[in-house]
């Protein structure tokens, strides 16, 4: 397939949502982000193809240029003109992980859209042990890196932490977030947008769905060329990210749930100290102007009005993101009786 310029792509966005190339049946989408893994493209697409071609399932490939600056442009370019399974996607720059992703999806055709990293990390022979796990009903199939090869304080125990704390929050319990190598049936991505580092929660953002998660062991391969895209700062924007994912699932069409109880709360608070202030003034005839508790009961009652207006506010902006698109605040796993027009 030659490549598609990014214009194109968005003028068929905006037409009808739906992209690509024919009406074909494809059974498996590969999704992998590329960004600067010139080192490893080969060695991944030569394993790769090789799982493929012991699956009795047709198959596509589409690798995701995340704005590389070294040679994997080049590479693929010159990879996809010999495998017709291979669609190549080039950002103008570095929009990061989770745009290469929801690009990825957005131009899948398989019922079954599985995601891997191109640094070899991942093993694609674990593909058909999580084709195999996702036959028996499940939706979504996340590998879990058992024997991870990586360094354990600065990448194995932060991450141990940051699963037993986004299970939590999200109560969709997984051991390994992180890991990209994970499959899932085409409705379930085709129904979320993801923004910021959201790629690693699309098990929880799918939870509203009602869908069944599973989790398999899979291989773990230690870096050998390359360099990882993995920092602090990428921790810190997944812990503000995972309070975007609380919110979502549990109050992104009630807003005034949330923003109406802490302000009711700060403005019990406010009013409880407004009273103990009057009668402390009323009663023993004690100044109040110097009293910093003054300045905060002001504060809380002010602060509680706020939030509840922007509960309210929040919740017009729901209805109207909802009611104006015709948007369904729902997901139908089947229909029985019905025909299809």
């Amino acid at each position: 397939m030659s490549s598609i310029s990014w214009e194109k792509v968005l003028q068929k966005f905006s037409s009808d949502q739906e992209l690509f190339y024919d009406d074909q049946n494809t059974d498996l989408s590969i999704v992998i982000p590329v960004l600067n893994e010139a080192e490893n493209i080969e060695h991944l697409l030569f394993q790769l193809k090789a799982v493929l071609d012991s699956i009795d399932k047709t198959s596509e490939i589409i690798l995701v240029d995340d704005g590389s600056t070294d040679s994997s442009f080049e590479i693929l370019e010159r990879l996809q003109k010999s495998d017709d399974r291979l669609r190549v996607i080039r950002f103008r720059r570095n929009f990061g992980q989770s745009a290469a992703f929801s690009a990825g999806f957005d131009f899948a055709q398989g019922n079954i859209i599985i995601t891997l990293d191109a640094d070899l990390q991942n093993d694609p022979k674990d593909i058909p042990k999580l084709i195999q796990k996702l036959e028996e009903d499940y939706d979504v199939v996340s590998g879990w890196r058992v024997d991870r090869k990586d360094r354990f304080l600065t990448r194995r125990l932060p991450s141990i932490v940051a699963n037993f704390i986004i299970s939590i929050i999200t109560g969709v319990k997984l051991h390994d977030y992180g890991c990209s190598l994970k499959a899932y049936r085409r409705e379930i991505v085709k129904n979320i947008k993801l923004y910021a580092e959201m790629h690693r929660f699309i098990p929880a953002l799918a939870s509203w769905m009602g869908i069944k998660v599973s989790e398999v062991p899979v291989n773990h391969a230690p870096r050998i060329a390359g360099k990882s895209k993995y920092g602090f700062m990428r921790t810190i924007r997944v812990i503000l990210d995972l309070l975007t994912v609380k919110f979502l699932l549990g109050y992104s069409t009630r807003p005034i749930q949330i923003f109406g109880l802490l302000g009711a709360i700060s403005f019990a608070l406010g009013i409880i100290l407004g009273v103990y202030l009057s009668m402390i003034k009323l009663l023993f005839g004690q100044p109040l102007r110097d009293r910093p508790l003054l300045f905060l009961t002001i504060l809380l009652i002010i602060f509680g009005v706020q939030l509840i207006t922007m509960g309210l506010l929040g919740e017009l902006v729901v209805r109207n993101y909802y009611e104006s698109q015709n948007k369904p605040t729902y997901m139908i796993r089947e229909i029985l009786g019905v025909k299809k027009r």
